[in-house]
């Protein structure tokens, strides 16, 4: 399992690159954002995900975890392939992804490259509720609000290869300890949750969907 790779960047061509480590050459396809913003001769870091099929093993890169866990959420909805995860990712922020949801928009989605309407409809409905939505795209305080918080975290967690029940007493922990953890954001509860869990898992590769 290759969950992350450190070393130079020797070829980039779109949104695959080579990333040099150790005098080995690893590679990995990225998003398009993420192109964007690397140089040939950079030092870099790369979250990966090595996802495996009967004839291919490919190596997908994301600039930090919250990432790579969306892209490990967006595989498990039916339809959703690695390129095309990879897709969404580049023309949407996280943010942007979990405000969509939160607001029952497939239209982003949809504005994605190989993404059609009964997927980007699937995205949505398949992922509602594992995701914390932005501060002010959803009411926050209610009762219900620290649940939807842990189920968010946990899905995250899972997505980077921990147990679902070690996910959730990870990320119930953290809720429980931030009297604001509606308003705190993904980013900021999950770096704590990995605090306490120590370095993610490997996780289990699949075939995932189509592309």
């Amino acid at each position: 399992m290759i969950a992350s790779l450190r070393g130079t960047l020797i070829v980039l061509a779109g949104t695959r690159v080579v990333i040099d480590v150790a005098g080995v050459g690893y590679a990995v396809a990225v998003t398009e954002r993420h192109a964007r913003e690397l140089r040939v001769g950079d030092s870099v870091r790369l979250h990966t995900a090595l996802v495996v099929r009967e004839d291919d093993m490919s190596l997908y890169g994301f600039a930090d975890e919250i990432e790579l866990g969306l892209f490990e959420l967006l595989r498990t909805v039916s339809g959703v392939g690695p390129k095309s995860a990879l897709g969404v990712l580049g023309e949407m922020t996280p943010d942007a992804i979990a405000r969509a949801i939160a607001a029952d928009d497939d239209a982003p989605f949809r504005a994605v490259s190989g993404i059609g309407p009964k997927t980007a409809k699937l995205i949505v409905v398949s992922l509602a509720g594992k995701l914390l939505a932005p501060v002010g795209t959803a009411p926050v305080g209610s009762p219900a609000a620290p649940a939807a918080v842990t189920a968010s975290l946990a899905a995250a967690l899972t997505g980077l290869g921990w147990p679902e029940r070690t996910a959730l007493d990870a990320a119930a922990q953290v809720v429980e300890a931030d009297p604001d953890a509606a308003t705190t954001g993904l980013a900021v509860l999950l770096r704590r949750a990995l605090s306490i869990l120590g370095p993610a898992r490997g996780r289990s590769d699949g075939a995932g969907g189509g592309s």
